[in-house]
């Protein structure tokens, strides 16, 4: 059976952690930061850990 591809969506949008986690990038970071007091575009900036049901997915596009 042929490799599995990785899908070219979830490789720009997810990564993963040295332990195994799926890390993912914070909304509401794009545009619009005028209106966004800096305390809530600080914490924006900060990855987060995806939910873990949907980790399992996630790992199933990056091929992993």
């Amino acid at each position: 059976m042929p490799k599995m591809k990785t899908h070219s969506g979830a490789k720009k949008r997810f990564k993963i952690s040295g332990s195994g986690k799926v890390v993912r990038e914070r909304t509401n970071l794009r545009h619009l930061l005028e209106g966004k007091s800096s305390r809530r575009v600080r914490r924006l900036q900060v990855d987060a850990v995806a939910a873990p049901a949907d980790a399992k997915k996630i790992k199933r596009l990056l091929a992993k």
